[in-house]
């Protein structure tokens, strides 16, 4: 089990791919102990990241209840016309810009 240590203060930091390697075991400690997190980049342009574990599972169960929702809504909807859903979708659209627009009055 992955603890979740300092989740508050995770800083973003970038790193050449050369310093990450001559000190990756104390970027894996940054990372582990103080959640931090590094872009690596090579030549300036970035390749990786160092991210804690916690929250890549984390984004891997979002990701797969995302898949599972969007399964049940395909199932729910296979005989719904697809005209039908556009005009459902772009009245929903209509209906939270009409709202967003008043709070800002």
């Amino acid at each position: 089990m992955v603890m979740r240590t300092n989740q508050v203060r995770q800083m973003l930091k970038k790193v050449n791919a050369f310093k990450a390697r001559r000190n990756f075991g104390q970027l894996i400690e940054e990372v582990y102990f103080k959640g931090d997190q590094f872009i690596i980049e090579r030549a300036g342009k970035p390749m990786a990241a160092l991210i804690p574990l916690w929250q890549l599972e984390d984004r891997s169960r979002r990701r797969a209840r995302l898949s599972d929702n969007v399964r049940k809504l395909w199932q729910l909807n296979a005989k719904v016309r697809p005209i039908v859903i556009e005009r459902e979708i772009d009245e929903a659209v209509h209906s939270v810009k009409t709202r967003a627009g008043r709070k800002r009055r």
